[in-house]
């Protein structure tokens, strides 16, 4: 599987392309892409989802989002895991520190990062936010867990950075 994109700066004979002319990243890249996380993030995600589906099993839809919030930590802390809720990180910009920048729903073994909604349609720009919040605060792992479904696992979205 190569990742594509297009190089337009970059000259045709020195970049390597696929069949449909999409420049390939490079094997080195493709290999940190893919870099696995470790096994106490596998174990800490998975024990995330069973907590969702166990809170969405027992309540259902229809919620507030803060009780979402409060169960899951509850339910992640009956299985041994610390979690933080409303957690302030600083953000770095132009050697200026921002002590309100960053406000993250969840934080687990400070590790996973969860991202709460208990909404009808759930905005792309959660996801993008997410990423910004795995990139600023160094994490790799992330949820946004949207309780408001039918079926949870429709409303899990597990991102890695």
């Amino acid at each position: 599987m190569f990742a594509c994109v297009r190089l337009r700066n970059t000259p045709k004979k020195t970049r390597k392309t696929d069949v449909f002319g999409f420049a390939t990243k490079s094997l080195r890249h493709q290999e940190d892409m893919n870099r696995s996380l470790s096994s106490r993030e596998e174990e800490i995600a998975t024990q995330i989802v069973d907590s969702a589906y166990q809170i969405h099993k027992a309540l259902g839809p229809g919620l507030l989002e803060k009780i979402y919030k409060v169960c899951l930590c509850h339910e992640l802390a009956k299985r041994g895991l610390a979690c933080q809720r409303q957690i302030d990180i600083p953000v770095l910009y132009d050697g200026i520190v921002f002590d309100e920048g960053l406000r993250l729903d969840v934080l687990v073994e400070e590790l996973v990062i969860c991202e709460l909604k208990a909404v009808d349609i759930v905005n792309p720009v959660w996801e993008a936010q997410l990423l910004s919040h795995l990139k600023l605060s160094g994490k790799r792992l992330g949820f946004l867990i949207n309780f408001n479904v039918a079926v949870i696992k429709d409303g899990i979205r597990r991102m890695i950075l």
